[in-house]
C-alpha cells in the first residue's frame, strides 16, 4: 500500500487552531508508559505489540475494532491494590468499569472484592464464581427482584440509596428470615474532578442521602430500628477522574461528624466507612495519576486525623477502584478507513469504529492518546481528528491529536486508556457490532468476550 503523504491541515503551535491537542511529541514513534500498559512495546519492525503478540497479528486473527486488554498488567493494578491498602482495609473493584467472567475470576484470584449495580452485574459475578460475601450492591433504584437476588445470595453488603430503599431491603431480608448487611450512601456536599472540588451545593443528584438537613442523620435512625437490617458503616463517593486529594479529605471530615453524632445519639460507633472511588488515570501525557500506596497512605491519615479528633474508633476502610485499574491496561485497535484533510485546520482520520465503541468523547467531551501503531514514521506531525462510521456528526473518538502526515488507509491506530466504560458502555448506534474483548497475556490472546455478529442483532428482533 502507498504510503505517500496526505495534503493536512497545520503542524506547527503558532498556526494551529484552538482545541484540545497538546504539542506534538519530539517523536510520534514513541509510546508514553503513562498511558499505554505495562507489556506494550514496539519491536524490530516498527510494530506495536502487546504481551508479545504484535498488533497486525492480532488485527488479521481478530479484526478491528476491538479491545485488547493487558492481563499481566490488570494482575499487576489488582495486587497494588490490595499490597497498598492491606488486611484491615477492603478493595472494591467498581464492575460497572468492565466487567466479565475473566475478569471476576482474576478478581477472585488476586483478592479484591467486588461491587455491583444491577441485576445483570450480579449475575455475572456470581455465575464466575466470586463469593456473595465479597460482593457489595450499588444503585439508586433497585427492583424489589433484584434486592431479593441479592438478599438470597447472601451479598456482604447493600448500599442504601434513599428511605425507601431502606424499607424495602429490610423488608425483603426479614420474609426471607436474614439480616442483611447494609451501609448508607450519604452525599456530603463535595463533588471532586480532576483538580478542583466545590465543598458545597451539590446534594441536587439523583445518588445518596443528603447529609444536609439532618436527613442522612435520620436514614441512621430508621435502619437502626429494623430488624432486618444490620447497620455497617457510611458510604460516600465525590466523583469521578480524581487527582487531588482534597476532596477526600472534606469528604472524610464529614462523614467522621456523622459518625461522631450516631455515636452520642445511639451509643453505637459503626464499623465502616467507605469512601468510593473515582480514582484518575492518565489519558494523555499530562495527566499525572497518583499510585496506590499514595492514595492508601493519604486516605489512611485523613481518616485517622479526624477519628482521632472526633474521639472515635478508627473504622475499617474501603475503596471502589474501577477505571484506575482496568483503564490503563486496554487498548481500542482501529483499522483506517479514509483520510480527509481540511485545509487550514486538521486532518479527519476515519476509523472502523466510533461513538459505539468509545462514547465517552461525545458524551463527557473526554480526551484520548492516539497512536500509529502498524508501523513507525518519520513524516512529520500533522494535526488529525480521528473519527468513527456512524451517522452523527458527534461521532469523534479523539478530538485532536498529532499523528504522523503519512497516515493512510489500511494502517492501524491505537487509542490507549479505554479498559474502562468503553465496552460497557458501547451500543449497537447504526446496527453497529459491538467490539470483541481479546485478553493477551505472555503470548497467548484468547477472546473473552466475543464480537457480536449480525444473527445476534436479528436474533434480538422478533418483529
Amino acid at each position: 500500500m502507498s504510503r505517500s503523504a496526505h495534503p493536512a491541515g497545520p503542524r506547527h503551535a503558532d498556526v494551529l487552531p484552538e482545541g484540545h491537542y497538546t504539542a506534538p511529541a519530539a517523536d510520534l514513534n514513541v509510546l508514553d508508559p503513562k498511558v499505554w500498559s505495562r507489556t506494550v512495546d514496539r519491536d524490530e519492525r516498527g510494530v506495536v505489540t502487546v504481551g508479545g503478540i504484535g498488533v497486525d497479528a492480532l488485527a488479521e486473527e481478530f479484526g478491528t475494532p476491538a479491545y485488547f486488554l493487558d492481563e499481566t498488567d490488570f494482575r499487576a493494578r489488582c495486587r497494588a491494590w490490595a499490597e497498598a491498602f492491606g488486611k484491615d482495609a477492603d478493595v472494591f473493584y467498581a464492575g460497572k468499569a468492565f466487567l466479565s467472567r475473566a475478569v471476576v475470576r482474576w478478581l477472585k484470584e488476586e483478592g479484591l472484592n467486588l461491587d455491583v449495580c444491577s441485576g445483570g452485574e450480579l449475575a455475572t459475578a456470581l455465575s464466575a464464581g466470586m463469593p456473595a460475601e465479597r460482593i457489595a450492591f450499588h444503585g439508586n433504584n433497585k427492583s424489589e427482584e433484584e434486592i431479593r437476588t441479592a438478599v438470597e445470595a447472601g451479598v456482604g453488603r447493600i448500599v442504601l440509596d434513599s428511605f425507601q430503599e431502606i424499607v424495602r431491603v429490610a423488608h425483603t431480608a426479614q420474609s426471607l428470615g436474614k439480616r442483611q448487611r447494609v451501609q448508607i450512601r450519604v452525599t456530603v456536599g463535595v463533588e471532586a474532578h480532576t483538580h478542583e472540588f466545590i465543598a458545597t451545593a451539590h446534594e441536587d443528584q439523583k445518588f445518596g442521602i443528603a447529609l444536609a438537613g439532618g436527613q442522612a442523620a435520620e436514614a441512621v435512625r430508621r435502619a437502626l430500628k429494623l430488624d432486618g437490617l444490620e447497620l455497617i458503616g457510611i458510604h460516600s463517593h465525590i466523583g469521578s477522574q480524581i487527582f487531588d486529594m482534597a476532596g477526600f479529605e472534606v469528604s472524610a471530615r464529614r462523614v467522621v461528624q456523622l459518625l461522631a453524632e450516631v455515636r452520642d445519639e445511639h451509643g453505637v460507633e459503626l464499623p465502616e466507612i467507605d469512601l468510593g472511588g473515582g480514582l484518575g488515570i492518565a489519558y494523555t501525557s499530562e495527566d499525572d495519576p497518583r499510585e496506590p500506596h499514595e492514595i492508601a497512605k493519604a486516605l489512611g491519615e485523613i481518616v485517622t486525623r479526624e477519628c482521632g479528633a472526633a474521639g472515635l474508633t478508627t473504622p475499617r476502610i474501603s475503596v471502589e477502584p474501577g477505571r484506575a485499574i482496568v483503564g490503563p491496561t486496554a487498548f481500542t485497535l482501529y483499522r483506517v478507513g479514509t483520510v480527509k484533510p481540511l485545509e487550514g485546520l486538521r486532518t479527519y482520520v476515519s476509523v472502523d469504529g466510533g461513538m459505539s465503541d468509545n462514547i465517552r468523547t461525545a458524551l463527557y467531551d473526554a480526551e484520548y492518546s492516539v497512536s500509529l501503531v502498524s508501523r513507525t514514521s518519520d513524516a512529520a506531525p500533522m494535526l488529525s481528528r480521528v473519527v468513527g462510521k456512524h451517522c452523527e456528526s458527534g461521532d469523534i473518538v479523539v478530538r485532536d491529536a498529532f499523528l504522523p502526515a503519512d497516515v493512510a488507509p489500511g494502517d492501524l491506530i491505537a487509542v490507549p486508556a479505554t479498559g474502562a466504560y468503553c465496552r460497557s458502555m458501547a451500543s449497537n448506534y447504526n446496527h453497529a457490532l459491538r467490539p470483541p474483548v481479546v485478553a493477551v497475556r505472555e503470548g497467548e490472546a484468547r477472546v473473552i468476550v466475543r464480537r457480536e455478529t449480525e444473527e445476534d442483532l436479528l436474533r434480538l428482533d422478533v418483529g
